[in-house]
């Protein structure tokens, strides 16, 4: 299921970190669910045992992951609406500044909203 790309430039641990949320982002993983544990996904990917800790801890910061001593890492029962609110806070910081670029660079306000919509009938069909 996790996979790592050694050719990437990403770190090891956030390709990591990516596919935990992408995951659960699609429903692949769901609240609750038990994650591998550290020694059985670093064997399965064939990095190091710390690689794998760093990743589950930055998920456990991040309100993904939740770890229960003895028992293991397992997906926090709010990571998917944690990770959604998150990407929102982010895409709406980046669409702000990439508006005051299309401002600066001369495009109406009309011509940025007809993007908008054009954009956003197009991901209705995805």
């Amino acid at each position: 299921m996790y996979q790592i790309d050694n050719q990437s430039r990403q770190a090891v641990y956030e390709q990591i970190v990516q596919q935990v949320e992408r995951y659960l982002l699609t429903g692949v993983l769901q609240g609750g669910e038990k994650m591998p544990s550290v020694r059985g996904l670093s064997v399965q990917l064939n990095v190091n045992p710390n690689t794998v800790q760093r990743a589950y801890t930055e998920l456990e910061r991040s309100g993904v992951l939740v770890t229960a001593p003895g028992r293991g890492a397992f997906v926090s029962n709010e990571g998917a609406e944690t990770l959604k609110e998150r990407r929102k806070e982010m895409s709406l910081s980046e669409l702000k500044t990439l508006l005051a670029e299309l401002k600066l660079a001369g495009m109406e306000k009309e011509q940025i909203l007809q993007v908008i919509e054009d954009a956003y009938q197009e991901g209705r069909h995805d």
